[in-house]
């Protein structure tokens, strides 16, 4: 089993999480044409690589940023998702 330390939780089970998607920057909303928007939703880089993502707690109803490397399965960085978390994306 795999397991999570959590520094506001403590070290938890991974089956307690459930994964929310890549954090990523949404285009101005404004000034966006359509094949860029289409770029942002569909698009997926697929080469290994750092990448900080939604993590779901179910038991305490948190969300967590996680830096997981995409090769080696690795957390490297475990974080609370606040209200702010435009800034820290």
């Amino acid at each position: 089993m795999k397991f999570i330390d959590c520094p506001p939780i403590g070290r938890r089970a991974l089956s307690e999480f459930v994964y929310g998607g890549l954090v990523k920057h949404e285009p101005d909303h404004e000034n966006v044409s359509e094949s860029v928007w289409a770029e942002h939703v569909f698009y997926r880089h697929s080469h290994p690589q750092i990448q900080k993502e939604w993590w779901y707690h179910r038991p305490t109803g948190m969300w967590f940023f996680f830096e997981r490397d995409t090769l080696t399965d690795v957390i490297h960085h475990v974080s609370v998702a606040t209200k702010g978390y435009a800034n820290e994306a």
